[in-house]
């Protein structure tokens, strides 16, 4: 990994520092900035084992969260986890070869059951969260986003650069999964440690978008670099795009009768009182 692709991981693991909202967060980690640098100064081809290197990225902000906030380990202790976890299933991807539609389809797969039971949690833990008047759990998720990390900005800066060259050293030794090896993603679970949940929920999502970028420039690759590059980021745009589409105004509206206290959704759906006698 050359030195600009180390600015450049710094770069974006700043720009994470400085967000607050976690959806935000998310999305701006997963735009395909390291695996365009991968790309561009390696010889690698992407193949089968990078699409499941999306896998990979989700297990390492999963071993990340269980460790560090379920199992109390300091957050630089649970990132060597995660970095672990990765690199272990590095290893196994590598010593099989997976033809590209079969990883692609086992991608999307896990992709989808995951989506799911993740809805599915955080629905319960919402509805754990509520207050004794009904108030939703996102009013403490937003709390915690406005919440400073009390760092110094310069001496963040350095801590940033320095993580970024020691992630950029351990990369180099994974041959073709160095793609999806997570940089930045090292650093980001030290900014984003006390909404670990909520950002590992939403990169999930956002991962698909990964998956496009990946599937584009495959298929594009013999024509050309840059030809599969700008597919890439195409059918990143297009597939990120799609997955932050606004509700449907069913959804809207469930959303907005279940942000409200119980006095005004009794008062909503009790029928009006009589004007006059019969």
């Amino acid at each position: 990994m050359t030195w600009s692709a180390v600015l450049l991981v710094t770069a974006v693991v700043w720009a994470v520092s400085v967000i607050r909202s976690v959806r935000l967060r998310a999305l701006v980690y997963s735009l395909p900035l390291p695996m365009t640098l991968a790309l561009v100064t390696t010889e690698y081809q992407v193949d089968g084992a990078q699409v499941l290197g999306v896998l990979g990225l989700n297990l390492f902000f999963v071993i990340v969260a269980v460790t560090h906030q379920r199992w109390r380990w300091p957050i630089l202790l649970a990132d060597v986890a995660g970095i672990a976890g990765y690199v272990a299933l590095s290893a196994g991807l590598l010593a099989v070869d997976i033809p590209f539609e079969v990883a692609l389809a086992g991608t999307l797969v896990l992709w989808l059951v995951a989506i799911l039971w993740l809805r599915r949690r955080a629905r319960r833990s919402a509805s754990r969260r509520a207050g004794p008047r009904g108030a939703p759990a996102e009013e403490a998720v937003a709390v915690a986003e406005t919440r400073p990390d009390g760092l110094p900005v310069l001496l963040k800066l350095v801590v940033i650069f320095v993580g970024a060259v020691v992630t950029a050293l351990l990369g180099a030794v994974l041959r073709g999964m160095v793609v999806t090896f997570p940089y930045s993603g090292v650093l980001v679970a030290v900014e984003a440690r006390r909404q670990l949940a909520e950002f590992s929920r939403h990169f999930a999502r956002n991962s698909l978008a990964l998956v496009g970028f990946l599937t584009a420039y495959h298929y594009l690759q013999d024509v050309s670099s840059a030809v599969a590059l700008g597919a890439g980021w195409a059918a990143f745009a297009v597939v990120a795009v799609a997955l932050h589409l606004p509700l449907r105004p069913r959804q809207v509206a469930h959303a907005r009768a279940a942000s409200r206290p119980p006095s005004a959704l009794r008062s909503a759906t009790e029928p009006p009182a009589p004007t006059g006698l019969p």
